[in-house]
């Protein structure tokens, strides 16, 4: 007989969190968004909801500095949404040569707390050079290699989600229905 054993604090590869987001850039046609599903480009986009004039867009901010906005269209508005734990994805390639579409929760996961009432966004930060930056425990996570900390105290590394992309002008999938 085989008793289970211990390796520690293994986290697993994937959220346990629920996320559901398609989008079609082929409609939308989105430059910002398509720079972040070009392989290897280095580019992370941050993807939002925001309303405005009682309609709904979608909001890309991408780590070189840009950003845009795309309303909603029918098809999107019939679509369950879920944007990660707080309304906010950053998805995208990175700049390494192991073609891994990576999609990350934009919270952090060591500061944010989704059963905390009211809830309180710990939104982080994209660097040009692909890392996030929590402005409130100042880790920092290197989103080229799995969202890992690199700087600051230990703890969890990023939220991420299972993720496909079928070119920058193709259809963008984040679904953990958990």
């Amino acid at each position: 007989m085989l008793s289970p054993t211990s390796c520690g604090d293994v986290q697993s590869e994937f959220s346990t969190k629920p996320c559901y987001f398609v989008l079609d850039n082929a409609v939308h046609n989105d430059a910002i968004l398509a720079a972040a599903m070009t392989p290897n480009s280095g580019v992370f986009t941050t993807v939002t909801q925001t309303m405005r004039d009682g309609a709904r867009y979608f909001r890309f901010t991408s780590n070189q500095g840009t950003s845009s906005e795309t309303i909603f269209n029918a098809i999107d508005q019939r679509r369950t949404l879920h944007l990660g734990m707080n309304n906010g994805l950053i998805v995208g390639y990175g700049n390494q040569t192991d073609h891994i579409f990576y999609a990350y929760d934009r919270e952090c996961p060591n500061c944010f707390d989704d059963a905390r009432v009211p809830i309180q966004s710990h939104a982080l930060q994209t660097t040009s050079n692909g890392m996030a930056v929590c402005n409130t425990c100042h880790r920092e996570y290197d989103m080229n290699y799995g969202g890992h900390i690199v700087k600051g105290d230990g703890g969890k590394k990023l939220e991420r989600y299972p993720a496909s992309t079928s070119g920058p002008y193709g259809e963008l999938k984040v679904i953990n229905m958990i």
